[in-house]
This record gives C-alpha cells, structure tokens and sequence, in this order.
C-alpha cells in the first residue's frame, strides 16, 4: 500500500461523524464563513499527531504535498506536522526544500490552526537568519491566511528576541478588517511585550488609538490592570 494511502487509513480509523460536524461549525466552513468550504473527517489533534510522528521520516516531500493537497483538514494538518517534524531534522538543502514546498502551497494552508502550527516552526525558522522580504510580499498579498502566515512566522524571530519585523508586520496590519489578523497581531505583540516590555510599550503608545480593539485587547493582555485600563480608556 502506498505510504500515503497507509496514512489516510490510519487517520480514517479515528474519524467521528458529531465531532466532524463541530469542528466545521468551529473552523467557520459554512457558507461565508472564513473557511467555507473545507471539509472534515473529526479527527482529534493528538492522533493527527500521533499519526505524523510515525509515518514522517518515511514520507518524502512530494507526498507530504500530496497529503498537504487533500481536501480533508485534519489530512492537510497531519501533513503540516509532518513538515514539522521532518523540518527540525533536516540538514540545510532539505529545509529549504521544505520551505519552498510550504510557499508554493499556501493556499492549502487555509485555516488559523493550520498557519498557527506550521508557520513558525517552517517559514519563521527558516528565515530566522534569513532576508525577510518573502514576509512583506506575504503581508501585501490580500489573502487573508498567507498575511496570518507572515504575522505568525514572526513568533519564531521574537523568541530569539528579534522584535523589528514582527513589529514592521504589526504595523503594515493596523487597518485590517478581518478578526483573525488581529488577534495574531496583538498574539506577537504580546509576545514582544513578555520579552522587551519597553519595545511593546513605545509601538502601543503610538499605534493604539488606533489599533482594532481586539488587537488591543491582546496585545495589552498581561498588563497590569491600572495600565490595561489607561490603554483601554484611551488616557496613555
């Protein structure tokens, strides 16, 4: 059986109709819904896991692409995880063969969770100490998951206390209208905050009036209450 006929099977022995159900409801894939359209098998994420932990040394990438092409979601993110793992223990050539793969397919990662447990870990490892231009033309695209994908790569920069893009990429998202970027948005800035307080604190005075509220909201989440309410209240 074909590696990737083997990992369907697998995955499809864990499927749950109601839990199918929820999690279309939950990831908004009903019509107008930001991920309408996409269809699901429920699936639980520690078995997607499971199951990527097993099979990712014997898949190659253009399976992995294949499996990344699937219309099921959890098929898409146990591919993500795959990448993943394959990506933390490949040499140069192959990482960025990975994160090529992973640009060239960003249309299939087309849902917050699948960006939020790939970006990062792909696409932000791999440019840590790289130019970031692919970042800016992510941000500038109008798609609203490859501008999630710039915003969430970032994380991997703050962690090794890099702030300026996340920053820049912040900025370039003030005036977006949709929920999903601003919660990444105020996510990173939170996480710049937990790292360099003074570094959040000089980007919020000057942006938060008018920063979505959302985007507020959880950038300024760990504040302390008094200073929380001056942001809120708008008296900073």
């Amino acid at each position: 059986m074909h590696i990737i006929e083997t990992i369907k099977k697998e995955l499809a022995s864990y499927n749950d109709r109601k839990r199918a159900g929820e999690l279309e409801n939950f990831f908004k894939a009903f019509p107008g819904g930001y991920g309408e359209g996409d269809k699901f098998i429920g699936i639980t994420v520690p078995n997607q896991r499971r199951t990527a932990k097993k099979f990712f040394s014997e898949i190659n990438l253009s399976d992995a692409e294949k499996l990344l092409n699937e219309p099921f979601h959890e098929y898409r993110l146990t591919a993500l995880f795959m990448m993943v793992y394959k990506f933390e223990k490949a040499g140069e050539k192959e990482k960025t063969a990975i994160a090529n793969m992973y640009l060239k397919n960003t249309a299939r990662v087309n849902n917050w969770d699948l960006v939020d447990s790939s970006a990062e870990k792909i696409l932000g490892a791999y440019l840590l100490e790289r130019p970031k231009k692919i970042l800016y033309e992510l941000v500038r695209s109008k798609d609203l998951w490859e501008q999630r994908i710039a915003m969430i790569a970032s994380f991997n920069f703050i962690k090794n206390n890099q702030f300026s893009d996340a920053l820049k990429l912040a900025e370039m998202l003030i005036d977006h209208e949709h929920d999903l970027i601003h919660k990444a948005s105020g996510w990173m800035l939170r996480e710049v905050g937990n790292r360099d307080f003074d570094a959040e604190y000089a980007f919020l005075k000057k942006h938060y009036a008018k920063m979505p509220r959302t985007m507020l909201r959880y950038a300024i989440e760990k504040f302390d209450e008094g200073l929380r309410q001056r942001f809120l209240k708008g008296l900073i």
